[in-house]
């Protein structure tokens, strides 16, 4: 049988689409130390601009008919979908990085306090990056909800069973897997892994798909704009609601190919609206206002993104830019 085209001969991944270059470590030295220089960052607001709501997601659960989305921050959300309810990329750490002391810090407080979660059935992971898998969540998890399952893209599953996690069940692209009525599809994301310089794109990076018997929730994961959406779509369409980034993208010339700007996403809308035969389809917009990771401002991803929506002629209750903590229902 042919290696897929996302498998690296020799082992490991790769994004197979001719515009999916990555940079490197010297490109990354460019930027931060030389071109930040000549560019500086534009000021960002205060941290206190920010909202953070008490969530309203339903205790223990929610009945099966129902799908609310409630947003920790950053691409961590808690879903009630299918009577279950699904953490996906959760962390809760004060820092997206491997140490307590310097790294990306938290901007706003998690939308939901960890000793107020519901019941968690299942943990859903994109990949394994520090602002994605934090192993002091994983940790405070497998502790207070031995039994939940987790999901994860290939090349994860070790990392989870090392602190504890009991059932993991790992997949490549496109690969299917339940858990209770819920159907769960690894689907592509153009990106990139790696939690050391020396163990780059060893394990996989993914987006999700999740199916209750009434509802379609797209999960992109962390991903730059890649051709799949719309074999996603036609695969799994009408969609009810997307999570897709809008942020940390700028410089462009570094971070276009691993990241969506608002530009982008929107071409991902379009793409994932051609199978809705006339149903609404929600974009809950995701990877923003969390952790400063690039230059852009804090605020600038959902100004932009509400531009590009409008511009659209798209219905603006579709487009969710959340506050950290709010509960959308899904109706």
């Amino acid at each position: 049988m042919p290696l897929p085209a996302h498998h690296r001969p020799g082992g490991g991944f790769r994004n197979p689409w001719p515009l999916a270059q990555t940079h490197g470590f010297l490109d990354f030295l460019k930027w931060t130390l030389v071109e930040r220089r000549r560019n500086p960052r534009r000021p960002d607001p205060a941290p206190s601009s920010f909202t953070r709501v008490t969530p309203s997601f339903i205790v223990p659960r929610a009945d099966p008919e129902t799908l609310t989305l409630t947003w920790v921050g950053h691409t961590s959300f808690l879903i009630q979908m299918s009577g279950l309810n699904i953490l996906i990329d959760p962390v809760w750490s004060e820092r997206a990085s491997p140490v307590r002391f310097i790294g990306p810090r938290r901007w706003v407080p998690p939308g939901v306090e960890f000793d107020r979660l519901p019941p968690i059935d299942a943990v859903i992971l994109s990949h394994d990056h520090y602002d994605h898998l934090d192993a002091p969540t994983v940790s405070r998890l497998v502790e207070r909800y031995p039994a939940a399952v987790w999901y994860s893209p290939l090349g994860v599953a070790d990392f989870l069973r090392r602190r504890g996690v009991r059932e993991v069940v790992e997949r490549d692209w496109w690969q299917e897997s339940t858990t209770g009525t819920l159907r769960l599809t690894c689907v592509p994301a153009q990106h990139f892994s790696g939690r050391a310089l020396g163990n780059r794109n060893s394990t996989l990076w993914c987006g999700w798909v999740l199916r209750s018997s009434d509802r379609t929730v797209v999960f992109a994961g962390d991903t730059a704009l890649h051709p799949e959406f719309s074999t996603i779509a036609e695969r799994y369409g009408p969609i009810d609601v997307a999570i897709l980034p809008i942020g940390a993208y700028e410089p462009r010339w570094f971070m276009g190919s691993v990241h969506m700007n608002p530009e982008d996403c929107m071409k991902a809308v379009v793409q994932l609206k051609t199978a809705q035969n006339g149903r609404r389809l929600v974009m809950a917009a995701a990877h923003w206002g969390t952790f400063k990771l690039t230059d852009e401002p804090m605020d600038e991803p959902p100004a932009r993104m509400r531009q590009e929506w409008r511009a659209s002629g798209s219905d603006n209750d579709d487009l969710w830019i959340m506050r950290h903590g709010e509960t959308r229902v899904f109706r």
